[in-house]
């Protein structure tokens, strides 16, 4: 899920109104996007949870979850050995979904746990700005996809609900 979280350094008297800062978090719940929040509050500007005050909360959502997009995602990760920065390109309907794609990739390919990624800035990318070649095959308008497996129907009279035998999915 995508949450915006606004928050700010508790006033003192030494500086009565603090910064405001607005994020972008992506977490599976309320409770770890706030966590996730204060980790970065803490290296921006020695805000901490206990010295620091939440000013909301909101969970995101996208305009049209029916259309595909493409999304563009900046990101760094820390590998084994170093902190590495990235920009990933995906196809979904919806930028959760997209960064679903992101973290499964990213444990595949790369070893790298959910916790060690920090996501820059995710966008959407219109189709002549992508790069990369996973997506931009998937654009115009004249992409066909075989049907490999078709099942022929049998004669209206002799179909069933329950059968005995288990169906060919091969044409013969």
């Amino acid at each position: 899920h995508q949450y915006q979280i606004v928050g700010r350094a508790a006033p003192t008297p030494k500086n009565p109104t603090p910064k405001i800062y607005r994020m972008r978090i992506f977490a599976r719940n309320q409770v770890l996007a706030k966590s996730r929040f204060w980790y970065f509050m803490k290296k921006l500007n020695k805000a901490k949870k206990s010295g620091g005050e939440l000013l909301a909360v909101n969970e995101l959502h996208d305009a049209s979850p029916t259309k595909v997009k493409n999304y563009g995602i900046w990101l760094r990760y820390e590998s084994r050995k170093n902190t590495h920065n990235m920009y990933k390109e995906f196809r979904n309907v919806s930028i959760n979904g997209a960064i679903g794609q992101l973290y499964q990739e990213m444990s595949g390919r790369h070893r790298a746990n959910p916790g060690s990624i920090q996501i820059i800035h995710a966008t959407t990318v219109p189709d002549d700005k992508c790069r990369r070649d996973h997506v931009t095959e998937m654009h115009g308008g004249k992409l066909k996809f075989p049907v490999i497996r078709k099942i022929p129907h049998c004669v209206k009279k002799l179909r069933t609900t329950f059968k005995a035998s288990r169906p060919t999915t091969f044409l013969r």
